[in-house]
């Protein structure tokens, strides 16, 4: 804008703020793109000890991971506080309720505190299972299945033998689970 006082900004001004802006975007893109890892790229997790643990249910239950195996299952790590877990919750309802036919388990893993998630599912259930995981065996867990840095929210999809199908750090999306469901029945 120009007027008294003010000089035009320069063509070149204008066109090094645009590719600042766009190398800015291209970063953001790619630094999403490393935190999603789909099944085609993941490595190997240890799952050794998983399959023993019990988790605490918010209904006062026991969630038991041995009684899991031999299905599709996707474990979602999350926690109340972090507002992407919160998110994609519902996301994660309507796949289960959709898919739940088809042999698939989806399961709630709270890295939370034990009344903070009691209140929130009080306000806004789930259709899957949830786990008390706390903050301590919740990072524990996510270590070795390849979250070293215990960021949320951390999804995790096995396939009916317990393999890896992929991993993702960070909010999932539809076409996520779509390539993952598609990867179980392959």
């Amino acid at each position: 804008m120009t007027g008294p006082g003010k000089a035009p900004a320069p063509a070149s001004g204008r066109r090094g703020a645009l590719m600042a802006a766009a190398g800015a975007l291209a970063g953001l893109a790619g630094f999403g793109l490393a935190k999603w890892q789909p099944w085609s790229q993941t490595r190997q997790a240890d799952l050794s000890g998983f399959w023993a643990r019990n988790f605490p249910t918010p209904e006062g239950g026991s969630l038991s991971m041995a009684g899991l195996r031999g299905q599709p299952l996707l474990i979602n790590f999350w926690a109340t506080w972090c507002p992407p877990c919160v998110q994609e919750l519902p996301l994660l309802s309507r796949f289960y309720t959709e898919n739940k036919a088809n042999g698939w388990q989806v399961v709630g893993l709270a890295v939370d505190r034990d009344d903070a998630v009691r209140r929130f599912l009080g306000r806004a259930p789930v259709s899957f299972p949830v786990g008390m995981a706390g903050m301590t065996t919740g990072v524990e867990l996510m270590r070795p299945l390849g979250n070293a840095k215990g960021e949320l929210p951390f999804t995790v999809v096995l396939d009916a033998n317990g393999q890896l199908l992929g991993r993702a750090t960070g909010q999932i999306d539809p076409d996520g689970l779509a390539a993952w469901r598609q990867a179980a029945a392959s």
